[in-house]
């Protein structure tokens, strides 16, 4: 990789090959990472929430359900073939312990599924996981080779 795009919170990033993504600080968060290796199309995502419930337009990347599809739409205006797309996800700790049956203790969970339901629908195959825990991690998209390099504080760094 050339240099890494810096993928925010409800944001996301298209970059093609020598240029790789990157989100930081993950936590109950997902990214979602979709390639299409052919053309070396990389597309990362940096997603809060399970669903844009309330039709929301202004930030349709805070979402796993209009986020993906979005990603997938504008990927697909560059050429990328959804047969030939494949998606990686980490994310969606719960980095807190509550004690009541809060929604809220577990979105992480919620964001993971919601993520996995929407790539199902949209036929993207989902490949490769690095969810739950209880810990942040910082991700690394290579447009290249498809790799998705997870670093966490203590723990080892893994590539997907």
């Amino acid at each position: 990789m050339s240099q890494e795009v810096n993928v925010g919170i409800s944001d996301m990033k298209i970059v093609t090959s020598p240029e790789g993504l990157i989100s930081y600080a993950l936590g109950s968060c997902v990214g979602i990472c979709i390639t299409d290796k052919v053309l070396k199309i990389a597309g990362m995502a940096h997603i809060m929430l399970p669903y844009n419930k309330n039709e929301d337009k202004a930030n349709i990347f805070k979402y796993a359900d209009t986020g993906i599809a979005e990603m997938v739409k504008k990927m697909e205006m560059m050429g990328c073939l959804r047969s030939r797309m494949v998606a990686k996800i980490a994310g969606g700790a719960k980095m807190f312990e509550i004690k009541s049956n809060s929604t809220i203790g577990n979105i992480g969970e919620r964001n993971v599924l919601a993520t996995k339901e929407t790539l199902q629908n949209l036929k993207i195959k989902l490949v490769a996981t690095d969810t739950g825990e209880n810990y942040g991690r910082t991700i690394i998209f290579d447009s290249n080779t498809g790799n998705l390099t997870i670093k966490s504080f203590a723990k080892n760094i893994k590539v997907i």
